[in-house]
């Protein structure tokens, strides 16, 4: 069978592809940095990267689901000189909105460093990102324009190659300096991404310019800007408070902790264990979802344009279906054999803590992503907005509230996830329900998938332990049992009704 290259299905796989490699390639960069630099770094750099999305969030990330929705838009109509000028204006626009946040940074990072992040550590790092966002930002307006397009060749492999050269830019610098004391790692750490950005940057700019060609009406400047501020601004808005809400997290977190009892270093080396190791461990299958949101936005978005609202929920529908048939039994085999794997890559026990109970969240968070998506692209931004500022509000809140009860600590951040998740899938639905007239598909969407991952989990577990006990090395038992749990869980959905041929495409969906 031959797959149309412009097709959702053929973009979702191939950035799902690349997504993989590029996970991978991160995942191995990461183990290989927190053996380099250790716990106590990479919290630190834990705590600048928050600062990092902030600034994301005040510059670039409405600006680029203004370019994938407009550029998406723009083309359905045949209108591409007005589609070039939807890039070159949000090009402009982000470099005016940097200058101030830019110029507040340099002059403010000492008490942003001691009394914000609450760490004096981390102001090298900090000094070092605005260039990392400008160029970060330039990236991500021309690959959502690519996006947009429909293209998904180029932003796909530049993805993997800049992986490659942040990889080699990080730890070359790294093994080049080290030793230094934590605040100059940190700012070497930084020093390696923006080395990174400058090739993904100018890599993506030339590509952009090779393919562009005109056409049609341009779009006269007011209309442009209204156009670009309707989705750009609650998209903004909705990213940086959640940002907000999210640095305020994670700045809490160690401090709450200390409160509770534990000692600095202890604090922030266990939040560097969590949110260095173990999350970025489950998020590992997650490439997805970033591919399945990146390709799913700008398709739902012509829909709407043209009032086809049949496309838009039998896309949706298929959406969630393929996020619980890929990520649960993912997230279950993760519960079952993270522990081990976590000793394995990072060499630290405490980095398997918590695994089901996060993988539950990482799933649900998958959840609220992708129907945050389809909100964003059927143009209820708003609706999108309110939903995240609610779940994070929650998660914000309970984290405050438990984390620095002694006895508790990490555990009620755990818990402020999962409660979080939940009400932001549930509120993102109804929404979506009730704009789009969508029908949740629950024993599709959830139910078959879920008790296929549950059965598989289970008999992965209960292998595992019985190979373990006649001597099999650990790394032969994970493979076993990867394997044997995929063969169940196949079977196991096949049994309830759902053909992955008729997921991929390759089978039609029977009437």
């Amino acid at each position: 069978m031959k797959w149309d290259s412009t097709s959702m299905r053929y973009g979702t796989l191939l950035l799902t592809a690349t997504g993989l490699v590029n996970q991978l390639l991160g995942f191995v960069y990461r183990i290989l940095l927190s053996r380099l630099v250790g716990a106590e770094v990479m919290g630190l750099y834990q705590l600048v990267m928050p600062v990092f999305s902030v600034l994301l969030s005040v510059t670039a990330i409405g600006l680029t689901a203004a370019v994938a929705n407009l550029t998406a838009q723009y083309r359905a109509l045949g209108r591409e000189t007005a589609a070039e000028q939807v890039l070159r204006r949000c090009l402009v626009l982000l470099v005016c909105l940097l200058a101030l946040p830019t110029l507040a940074l340099i002059l403010l990072a000492d008490p942003i460093s001691v009394y914000i992040l609450g760490d004096a550590r981390t102001r090298l790092g900090l000094l070092l990102l605005p260039p990392c966002v400008l160029l970060t930002g330039v990236e991500n307006l021309h690959k959502h324009a690519f996006y947009g397009a429909g293209l998904v060749r180029p932003p796909a492999f530049s993805e993997v190659l800049e992986q490659v050269v942040r990889t080699a830019a990080v730890l070359g610098l790294l093994l080049l300096f080290l030793p230094q004391n934590p605040e100059r790692t940190v700012g070497l750490i930084v020093a390696g991404m923006v080395i990174c950005e400058v090739f993904s940057a100018c890599t993506l700019t030339t590509l952009w310019h090779r393919q562009r060609r005109g056409g049609g009406a341009p779009e006269p400047g007011r209309v442009l800007d209204r156009r670009i501020a309707k989705v750009a601004l609650p998209v903004a808005a909705t990213a940086l408070l959640g940002n907000l809400m999210g640095s305020a997290c994670a700045v809490l977190i160690p401090q709450k902790l200390v409160a509770g009892g534990m000692e600095v270093s202890q604090a922030v080396s266990s939040f560097g264990v969590m949110f260095g190791m173990s999350l970025p461990m489950l998020g590992l299958p997650t490439a997805f979802i970033s591919a399945l949101g990146l390709v799913l936005m700008p398709r739902l978005s012509q829909a709407a344009a043209l009032g086809r609202w049949e496309e838009v929920r039998r896309r949706v529908s298929g959406a969630m279906l393929a996020t619980s048939v890929l990520m649960l039994p993912a997230m279950a085999l993760l519960s079952v054999l993270g522990p081990d794997l976590a000793v394995l890559l990072f060499r630290e026990t405490a980095a398997g803590a918590f695994l089901p109970p996060l993988a539950v969240s990482v799933a649900l968070s998958c959840y609220r992503s992708v129907l945050a998506c389809s909100l964003n692209g059927v143009g209820r931004q708003a609706a999108a907005a309110r939903n995240a500022l609610i779940a994070g509000a929650a998660e914000l809140g309970l984290t405050a509230l438990t984390v620095g009860i002694p006895g508790v600590g990490l555990k009620g951040y755990v818990a402020a996830a999962l409660v979080s998740e939940l009400l932001g899938v549930c509120l993102n639905l109804v929404s979506l329900c009730r704009c789009a007239g969508l029908r949740p598909e629950f024993f599709r969407w959830l139910t078959a998938p879920g008790l296929a991952a549950v059965l598989m989990g289970l008999d992965v577990n209960l292998l595992f332990h019985i190979l373990q006990d006649r001597g099999l090395s650990k790394g032969g038992s994970g493979v076993v049992c990867l394997v044997f749990g995929a063969l169940i869980y196949l079977a196991a959905l096949s049994a309830q009704g759902i053909s992955l041929g008729e997921l991929l495409g390759v089978k039609k969906k029977r009437v």
